[in-house]
């Protein structure tokens, strides 16, 4: 087909809806302009972004005391074929505890070992369907309650890091591009202060594929 034969349907009123292996026209504007969904939005819509959170509205998780080595409060493993790409954190500091709090999220290629179990959840919430469950694990505990592996650098990959010096900050990680963390590798998550750990609210969002979709 030439570039002057390709054809676009607008379905601005009535949008087309078709199930797999079936083709469907590319969507496009009344202008005529092709209509592209980002790769994060369409995954969503897939039901393949998961969220790990730590904390609730009324019950904070308490950092470490500095960042140790082995200790981090949260992380999420990828299995054998499995990839997940973190694309989002979220850190919500409510108290300080009279100290200076620094967050940092890393990668590793060997999974976490202890820490409680947390079932990550998916972001497509369907009121009539039981959303599809992750084939990653994760882990949210207290005061560097998830042990992963010793950090190198020449081994550990350093995502994101900061602090800051106010009551009620946030810290918040938004990749322009996303770590590929795959087949028994670990994402995770450190918070802690210097002197005690800070109150906190946190979450991380991951994109889940099968390796082979990446391979």
């Amino acid at each position: 087909m030439s570039d002057a034969e390709l054809k676009l349907r607008v379905n601005q009123d009535s949008p087309q809806s078709g199930s797999e292996s079936v083709d469907l026209y590319a969507k496009g504007t009344k202008r005529g302009e092709l209509c592209v969904i980002s790769f994060l939005q369409e995954a969503a819509m897939e039901g393949r972004i998961y969220q790990v959170r730590a904390g609730t509205v009324t019950t904070h998780l308490t950092g470490d005391v500095e960042i140790t080595d082995t200790a981090a409060e949260m992380c999420a493993d990828a299995g054998n074929g499995t990839t997940i790409m973190p694309c989002y954190l979220n850190i919500h500091v409510e108290a300080l505890g009279g100290t200076v709090p620094i967050v940092a999220a890393k990668s590793v290629g060997t999974v976490s070992s202890a820490g409680a179990a947390f079932v990550p959840l998916n972001l497509l919430l369907d009121g009539g369907t039981a959303a599809v469950a992750s084939r990653a694990t994760a882990r949210v505990a207290a005061a560097g309650g998830v042990t992963v592996t010793a950090e190198l650098a020449t081994t550990t990959r350093r995502h994101f890091s900061a602090t800051l010096a106010t009551a009620d900050m946030i810290f918040e990680w938004a990749p322009t591009y996303t770590p590929v963390v795959k087949d028994g590798a670990c994402f995770y998550v450190q918070a802690a202060g210097t002197t005690t750990g800070p109150n906190y609210y946190a979450h991380f969002d991951f994109v889940e594929l099968p390796s082979v979709n990446v391979d």
